[in-house]
């Protein structure tokens, strides 16, 4: 009994400790980070993966183990923004090194041992003081922007027996060097790509001090942002290039002339975004498709041809650019959101007959605009779309149009007159408001459903012209006069043929109708020039004209104003 009574706390004892080193593991293992000496981590199944730097120390070696467990990754963002830390050693069980994480740090040389198989994206970048990078033969995957804004970078070197990259004078490629992957961003200057070169890699030359570069015949493809905010005056893609990324030549604030070949097929969004001396753009003729923002805030384009094999304008193509006038050929069926918003340069603008829709802002704050030219196809105008085009003075909505959108022609102080065909079932609210000279709004059809009672809010002057028999007129939601546009020609009587050697005729109609009358020579093959204005006042209007005796034949007809 005694021996029992003295072993039972003896085991008790025992059991109490095990269980308390068992739980003592489970929560270590638990723990999503633990801190030891300077650095936080995390335990993945018998493996550490760094994930931050508490120190401020200038030098700092990545252990091959922490407690007993091998460390074989740095985690993402692990050393951001330690500026203080300018050398680090890294362990030889590191297999991989995470996003960004050394982004923004004080580095000057790193090595990378041949452990290493993997570095994530931004790895090194806005290393400013990074001047020599050393890769190990075990590197077979980088990242996109591992070394962007590395700008003390003047070489990239790879082991000689590394499976996937090698280096060229310190320009990193692919092992077959088919792929352009990295330039260190230290070197400044002209660089000619080598011959064979087929790929030039996203970011490839990004944010470096690159002045002039030499791209080859065999390239086919430039990647997103390859050129991105390089010292870059002039460029030409060679007609070898089917593809061009999106922002190739974002921010590249020298650049003054762009060629693209003839093979280039899609140029990406934000293409030449902000490259405000850009004065000179040559597209190709194979290009289908300009991407968002791809030539916005250009403010020294001042022209551009756009090819007839192009039939997409994304959103904000040319947003804020300086041009002046501008064709949109036939084969674009769709103008998209604010393609020309705040083009504030632009003064003449046509329309191909293939387009089918205006989009929303597409001509916003154009305030020079002046001319448009809208084609039958065309079967909606957006909302806001030639909002504060202060200078548009007249426009003719063509017949395909069943609805315009919400601030449509907002604030166009100069539109004098509008002419809405029978197809346009809707208007919505303010479309033609703030327009003070508006003095006529002609309706060609049956009265359309109103967005709100502010469409014609602010333009006091207007007058509303509907035809006989049109339903749903007059209506009281406009807030302005409306009358029957109903002028005739009195064919017979003392007035009509000639009188004191001038050929004229009597108009009647509503009171204060203004009636233009236009001739032309030949009714099969119609030019109609304007002879005369003429308002009704009482009810007519004598119309003589006065060079009826330079034509063979003459023929009149009565328009709108």
């Amino acid at each position: 009994m005694n021996n029992t009574y003295r072993s039972k706390p003896i085991r008790q004892s025992v059991r109490h400790r095990l269980y308390a080193s068992w739980l003592a593991l489970l929560l270590l293992l638990a723990l999503p980070a633990v801190v030891q000496a300077q650095f936080t981590f995390t335990n993945n199944n018998g493996t550490i993966t760094i994930t931050g730097y508490t120190g401020t120390n200038a030098a700092v070696t990545i252990p091959d183990t922490i407690n007993g467990w091998r460390v074989t990754s740095i985690g993402d963002y692990a050393f951001y923004a330690c500026s203080s830390l300018i050398n680090v050693t890294i362990g030889t069980n590191l297999i991989s090194i995470g996003d960004y994480a050394f982004e923004s740090s004080g580095l000057t040389g790193v090595t990378i041992p041949d452990s290493i198989t993997n570095l994530g994206d931004g790895a090194f970048e806005d290393c400013e003081s990074l001047t020599t990078i050393t890769i190990g033969n075990g590197v077979t995957s980088i990242g996109d922007d591992a070394f962007l804004d590395c700008f003390s970078l003047t070489a990239i070197t790879v082991n000689t027996r590394n499976p996937a990259y090698c280096d060229v004078d310190g320009v990193l490629f692919n092992q077959s060097q088919t792929m352009l992957v990295a330039y260190p961003g230290g070197i400044a200057g002209a660089y000619t790509i080598p011959n064979g070169v087929t790929t030039i890699g996203d970011d490839a030359f990004g944010d470096t001090g690159l002045t002039s570069v030499t791209i080859p015949n065999s390239a086919t493809s430039i990647g997103d942002y390859a050129f991105e905010g390089t010292g870059l005056a002039s460029v030409t893609i060679p007609n070898s290039v089917t593809s061009l990324g999106d922002g190739v030549f974002y921010d590249c604030y020298s650049l003054t002339n762009v060629t693209i070949g003839s093979s280039v097929t899609t140029i990406g969004d934000y293409a030449c975004e902000d490259c405000e001396s850009l004065t000179s753009l040559t597209i190709g003729s194979s290009v289908v498709s300009i991407g968002d923002y791809a030539f916005g805030w250009c403010s020294s384009l001042t022209s551009v041809s756009i090819p007839k094999s192009v039939a997409s304008l994304g959103d904000y193509a040319f947003e804020s650019s300086g041009l002046t006038r501008v064709t949109i050929p036939n084969s674009v069926t769709n103008i998209g959101l604010g393609v020309f918003e705040d083009c504030e340069s632009l003064t003449t603008v046509t329309i191909g007959n293939g387009v089918t829709s205006i989009g929303d802002t597409a001509f916003l704050f154009c305030i020079s605009l002046t001319s448009v030219t809208i084609p039958n196809t065309v079967t909606n105008i957006g909302d806001s779309a030639f909002l504060d085009c202060r200078s548009l003075s007249g426009v003719t909505i063509p017949g395909g149009v069943t609805s315009i959108g919400e601030w449509a022609f907002y604030n166009c102080r100069s539109l004098a007159s509008v002419t809405i065909p029978n197809s346009v079932t809707s208007i919505a609210d303010y479309a033609l408001s703030g327009c003070t000279n508006l003095t006529g709004v002609y309706f060609l059809g049956n009265a359309p459903s109103l967005g709100g009672t502010n469409v014609l809010r602010g333009a006091t002057n207007t007058t509303i012209y509907y035809l006989p028999g049109m339903t749903g007129w007059p209506t009281p939601s406009w807030g302005v006069p409306e009358v029957l546009w109903n002028p005739q020609v009195q064919t017979s009587g003392a007035t009509f043929g000639i009188r004191t050697n001038q050929f004229g005729f009597t108009i009647t109609g509503s009171s204060g109708l203004v009636i233009v009358v236009e001739a032309c020579t030949d009714p099969g093959n119609p030019i109609w020039l304007p002879v005369s204005t003429n308002t009704l006042t009482g009810g007519s209007a004598y119309f003589s004209d006065p060079q009826w005796t330079s034509y063979p034949g003459r023929f009149y007809r009565l328009r709108f104003q």
